[in-house]
């Protein structure tokens, strides 16, 4: 009985972090290039009262054994790196990876951060900037006296200066992609750091060596999709439901065995 106790509470406690991944998947439905992520959960050990196999008569064994679990565990939340839908902006700096890669982001102590979010910003030296601030790595800077900015599915990018009739190119956006993306790591603000699990990055050319190709004018939105997510909160509120009346039946087997009268 109370085995029982503890392996219903461990299902209640994997519901709950399940919620509050699913609660974070809708708080960013509108998150320019979030992922949503899954829990993934394995059973925890099992204490064997009879193994399989064991003799019982000379030429016989036991077909199967008995085998109780101790409920279960979260072992990973992985992202899910499915392509979101595009948002048409008109606004030239924004770009969009229809496909695989990352922008990288320059972030103040020196390290490369990665992101699917490509809404830039000029800053007052006419960097490129993510919303707070990060320079976009490698760096392109549009002067004061640019009028029109395009960028090339490669990412090259091009200007018209004042008084100018043809364009100049002045940079090169580049993108980088992961063997494991889902081993990254998110610290917030739509970016995400490298780690052992997600391998080293593999930089090159949008549209070359496997990498996606850039569209100005558009952002890539959330890959949340917010009925799937409906439907996944509701199973793990039923779940942790059930789970709460295991412990409540646990709870009034033991209130009997307590009544028992001599």
């Amino acid at each position: 009985m109370i085995r029982a106790l503890f392996t219903a509470s461990s299902g209640m406690s994997a519901q709950q972090l399940n919620i509050d991944v699913i609660s974070n998947n809708l708080a960013n439905v509108n998150t320019t290039g979030f992922k949503k992520s899954n829990v993934d959960f394995e059973d925890l050990l099992y204490q064997t009262l009879r193994p399989a196999g064991s003799p019982v008569i000379e030429g016989a064994q036991i077909p199967t054994g008995i085998q109780v679990g101790q409920g279960v565990r979260p072992v990973a939340t992985q992202k899910i790196f499915s392509q979101g839908q595009f948002k048409r902006t008109e606004n030239p700096l924004d770009l969009v990876i229809e496909g695989d890669g990352f922008f990288q982001i320059l972030m103040p102590d020196g390290t490369i951060a990665y992101t699917r979010n490509g809404a830039f910003k000029r800053d007052g030296e006419g960097r490129l900037v993510t919303s707070d601030g990060f320079y976009l790595e490698p760096p392109i800077v549009i002067d004061s006296d640019v009028t029109e900015v395009g960028i090339a599915n490669d990412g090259t990018v091009t200007v018209r200066r004042s008084g100018q009739e043809g364009v100049e190119t002045i940079g090169q956006i580049q993108l980088a992609r992961f063997g494991n993306p889902a081993g990254l790591e998110s610290i917030g603000r739509s970016l995400l750091r490298q780690t052992p699990a997600s391998g080293e990055p593999f930089v090159g050319t949008p549209g070359l060596d496997g990498l996606g190709s850039l569209n100005q004018g558009y952002l890539e939105m959330s890959n949340v999709q917010v009925v799937e997510e409906m439907v996944n909160m509701i199973v793990a509120q039923r779940a942790y439901e059930v789970n709460s009346k295991v412990i409540q039946a646990a709870e009034d087997m033991l209130q009997i065995a307590n009544n028992l009268r001599r």
